[in-house]
This record gives C-alpha cells, structure tokens and sequence, in this order.
C-alpha cells in the first residue's frame, strides 16, 4: 500500500528535558532521507520517539494522516521497520532464525513460521549476500555481519517504511558501499527509508533528500545537492571541507565526494 510518515512540528526528549523542538518532515514509499548531524543533537531520540519508544512531547507523528497513537501496535509494526546500531540477543540464535523473527508481527499469538515465511527469509538473505552465514550462530559472527542480518530480519517484516539507525556502522567500506547499494535498490522496490550517518557522502551516494540536524535546534532539509554544502559541513562539524564531483567511468554521471581539508 502507499504511505506516508509525516512528522509535524514535533517536539521530542526524555521526562523533563526537550532535545528536539519544531521539526518537521514527511518520508513516503520510494523516498530515502539520510539525516546528518554531530553526535548529540537528538537523532536517536527522533527515532525513538517516531517508533513509540518515547513519547512525543507535541506536535504531530502521522501515518497516512493519521495519528500513530491510533494506530495499533501490530498494524504499526507491519508499516514500519527498523534497523538498531547493534542488537545481540541473550541466546545463540543461528541467523535464519534471527531473520525469521522478523515475521512476528505477520504471525498468529501462538503461531509458528510457516514455510512461506522461511522461503522469504531465505530470500532476503540470498538478496543480502549473506547465504553463507544462513546457519551460523549469530553471537559468534562479526558485527559487520550482525548489522546486516538486522537488516535481513527487518525487511522480512515487510514494511513500507524502514527506519536505519547508522545502517553502516561497524561495516568495513566494502561492506558500507554494499548496503547503500542495497537501500538504493529497496527504495526502488517502493520501501521508504530513514537513515542517519555520519559520513555526508552517503547522502550523495543513497538519498533522495536530506535532513541535516545540527544544535539549538537548527535543521536544513532538501535535495542533497542543494543543502549538504561545504559551508554547512563546515558550521556543524566545525571542520573545513571540500566538496568535489567526480565523473563515474561506468554511466559517465557526476558523484559529488566530501574531502575534509586537513593541514
């Protein structure tokens, strides 16, 4: 189905403390927002709150103009995914069955995965390139590999809408390029995706749009292009940087890269 995640002037912190005030932006299928900004300026908490993990403190969170909170939390879960930094469960699972739990929220209260619900699993992860972790034991492999199994478990939820916290973090750059390849070709598939990094070339490489958060509660929001500037770079980093376009031999289109100026 077509859907649209609308935040609204949306206010979000813990208990007493505001970390985010006045932010708005709207994600739809096909659409990829990378979010950028320093360490501490609430990505985490947006996340959390968008997912119902906090409570929104005003404004709005609306899912096909309707209020999240009206929505419930099966119905929710089969809309919206999401991809933490890192997860280790508490028992030796192999990593079909971390993916296939996934499924949970397309199952009966007492059901088990069907065979379908094993041949999509398998599927996302022949998709992933990772066949040959299907029967490890996911506490005993790496954390680059772990990340993308909680991709794989994620897309098994068959969402509309997928919510990646830093989907790149612990991968080596192989792995790195791998996955934006891969959300690329999600968003092609018609699945909206949230993201954060840390590294402004991949809002170049993988997003439609980009959300840059920076303190005291500043955000710029529009084509990559047009908002990841030298200048901006430069007033949230606090670093000098260059950015340059390359020519991509393979399809002859420009690639713009961010080169930090380091005297």
């Amino acid at each position: 189905m077509e859907l649209k995640l609308e935040i609204k002037n949306a206010i979000c912190g813990y208990s007493e403390k505001i970390i985010l005030e006045d932010i708005s932006f709207e994600v739809s299928n096909g659409e990829i927002l990378c979010i950028l900004g320093p360490n501490g300026v609430g990505k985490t908490t947006l996340f959390k709150t968008i997912l119902g993990f906090l409570k929104l403190k005003g404004g709005s969170i609306l899912l096909n103009d309707q209020d999240i909170n009206n929505w419930c939390r099966k119905d929710f879960a089969k809309a919206i995914g999401y991809v933490p930094q890192a997860h280790i469960p508490p028992f030796p699972y192999r990593v079909r069955d971390v993916v296939v739990m996934g499924r949970t929220a397309h199952l009966g209260i007492f059901a088990s995965p069907s065979c379908k619900d094993y041949e999509m699993v398998d599927d996302i992860i022949d998709l992933l390139g990772i066949s040959y972790l299907r029967n490890d034991i996911y506490t005993e492999i790496s954390g680059g590999e772990r990340q993308l199994v909680l991709i794989a478990s994620a897309l098994a939820q068959d969402p509309e809408i997928l919510i990646m916290d830093e989907p790149t973090s612990n991968l080596d750059y192989g792995n790195q390029i791998r996955v934006l390849k891969h959300i690329n070709e999600l968003a092609k598939r018609d699945i909206g995706i949230i993201m954060t990094s840390h590294f402004p070339d991949h809002a170049f490489m993988a997003s439609t749009k980009v959300l840059v958060m920076n303190r005291g509660n500043k955000f710029h929001i529009g084509k990559p292009d047009e908002v990841v500037t030298s200048e901006l770079l430069q007033e949230i980093y606090n670093i000098k940087v260059q950015i340059n376009t390359v020519i991509n031999e393979s399809n002859g289109k420009e690639l713009k890269i961010c080169v930090p100026i380091i005297k």
